[in-house]
């Protein structure tokens, strides 16, 4: 509003961008979110999941912070308590998911995270059709439930909290969104994560985190997850209808699984697979059904 732009070159970077097709700026934002926790969860090894949420937030709240540059002043007390608690829910779903990643299969822990943002959809629409994406996602958790004595009840009651601060971290970040301008209600959150995490992450590391490789990798699943996701989804949404947007989103569980497959050399079963469909369609569904009845 009122900002001189730059002139952009043939060789500017958002020129570069926006010659991409959105559908393909959403579909590497999705490969990058997986592919960062691939690596992440390879850091295990040497480093505690709440080492690696710090490192992760913290690279995040630096480049953000950066690239973003948010006003710090110039709000109101419920604006700040807004926010941080964005920033807390942000903190406590990577938390969660993480702790998830290290117990469970890639792809399960991110299936049953999926979980969260369709009950936010479903439960906020009074629509009929809606619960027959309710049943879908419903027979998906049957599916896993048939194979959850393979699984590590710790990370299944992981996923599930991640789940659940994933759809606190919805409804906040749509707060937030209203109250602070462009992304930097986000910068300020990962600030706030970032912090919340570092006495776990700082006494869980220990002097794991004083190897320049280890925080190299940490780097790079900051990056990973973060940051490319972030920058390429903001840029699709521009030239993209929310309902796409949904719908592409809702593949996240199948990158997932082929993440971990791939990376990892996690296979899943028949069972599980059928479990990922489940809610991928749940998801898919209830994305396009609620878009059409605006």
């Amino acid at each position: 509003m009122g900002t001189p732009t730059t002139p952009r070159t043939p060789f500017s970077p958002r020129t570069a961008a926006e010659a991409i097709p959105p559908v393909w700026l959403v579909l590497v934002g999705i490969v990058s979110v997986q592919t960062g926790a691939g690596v992440a969860k390879n850091l295990f090894e040497v480093l505690p999941p709440s080492a690696v949420v710090w490192l992760r937030l913290l690279t995040a709240a630096v480049l953000l912070g950066l690239v973003v540059r948010p006003a710090w002043k110039a709000h109101t007390r419920g604006d700040w308590l807004v926010v941080v608690g964005y920033g807390v829910a942000l903190a406590m779903m990577n938390f969660f998911i993480y702790q998830a990643f290290a117990r469970i299969p890639l792809g399960i822990a991110v299936t049953i995270e999926y979980l969260g943002p369709l009950a936010i959809a479903v439960l906020g629409s009074r629509r009929r059709v809606d619960l027959l994406w309710a049943g879908l996602a419903g027979l998906g958790v049957v599916a896993l439930g048939l194979e959850s004595g393979s699984l590590d009840p710790w990370g299944i009651l992981f996923a599930v909290l991640a789940a659940v601060s994933w759809a606190g971290y919805i409804l906040l970040s749509a707060a937030t969104g209203r109250r602070f301008d462009g992304a930097s209600g986000l910068a300020i959150a990962s600030v706030v994560g970032a912090l919340l995490m570092a006495p776990a992450g700082i006494a869980e590391g220990g002097a794991s985190l004083l190897d320049w490789r280890v925080l190299l990798f940490g780097l790079a699943v900051g990056v990973l997850s973060s940051v490319v996701p972030y920058t390429l989804e903001l840029n699709a949404l521009r030239r993209m209808p929310p309902r796409v947007f949904g719908v592409l989103m809702s593949l996240q569980p199948a990158a997932a699984a082929l993440v971990g497959l791939i990376l990892l050399g996690e296979m899943l079963t028949v069972w599980q697979w059928l479990a990922v469909g489940c809610v991928i369609a749940a998801s898919a569904g209830s994305t396009r059904t609620s878009a059409s009845s605006v």
